[in-house]
């Protein structure tokens, strides 16, 4: 398992279409960088967002989401609140090939002043655009552009495609090279003692080898 090169996004997106819209380069002057990179592809964020409200003093449940939880805006920015919450989408449309897992994580631009990109791995042959969750961890509001980069994924792919779908995934992120991402607790193979080196990277109380 490894993270690919931009050459390989390349390929995959002229020849199967993995993001639409694809750019082979980096757009940056005067904007909030979006494009192909080095080790990945960092996407923009739409102009349509739902805000977080507490206006109709709706209880947030996860298990019976309510409209009432949210204001809807469209338009060239975003002005999130102070320590509120933001859901958008990406521009891209992507699809995944059945070996490949993607793992997002957000722009330092943003990063640096509080504002918090969430996405969920994004699971082999998922189709569509991805949900991209903003979260303004400071007392002050926040501005979001719109049709800008917004966070990077990296693609991984997995040499083992007819197993990829059952991964189990933890809920508690770990740090790794200084960034934190969310690793696999199991896999339906002893990964460790396939890829020896992986060890060298996580910590191998994580996982278990499902016989």
């Amino acid at each position: 398992m490894s993270i690919q090169p931009d050459s390989w996004i390349k390929k995959m997106c002229k020849e199967h279409n993995m993001i639409e819209p694809f750019l082979d380069y980096q757009v940056s002057e005067g904007k909030i960088s979006y494009g192909l990179s080095s080790m990945g592809y960092d996407v923009r964020i739409s102009d349509e967002y739902r805000i977080f409200t507490n206006v109709n003093s709706s209880l947030v449940d996860p298990k019976n989401f309510s409209d009432d939880n949210f204001i809807e805006r469209k338009g060239p920015h975003c002005i999130i609140p102070p320590n509120s919450f933001v859901l958008a989408k990406t521009v891209e449309y992507f699809r995944i090939p059945k070996d490949v897992l993607c793992i997002c994580v957000g722009k330092s631009t943003y990063a640096r002043t509080g504002i918090i990109c969430n996405v969920t791995p994004i699971e082999n042959e998922f189709e569509g655009n991805i949900v991209i969750e903003l979260s303004n961890t400071t007392p002050n509001p926040a501005k979001i552009y719109s049709n800008e980069g917004i966070a990077q994924f990296f693609k991984t792919v997995f040499p083992f495609a007819k197993h990829a779908a059952i991964i189990e995934f933890s809920v508690a992120p770990t740090l790794i090279f200084g960034k934190f991402i969310v690793v696999p607790l199991s896999f339906p193979f002893d990964f460790a003692r396939i890829y020896p080196s992986f060890n060298s990277y996580f910590i191998p109380s994580f996982f278990n080898a499902v016989r």
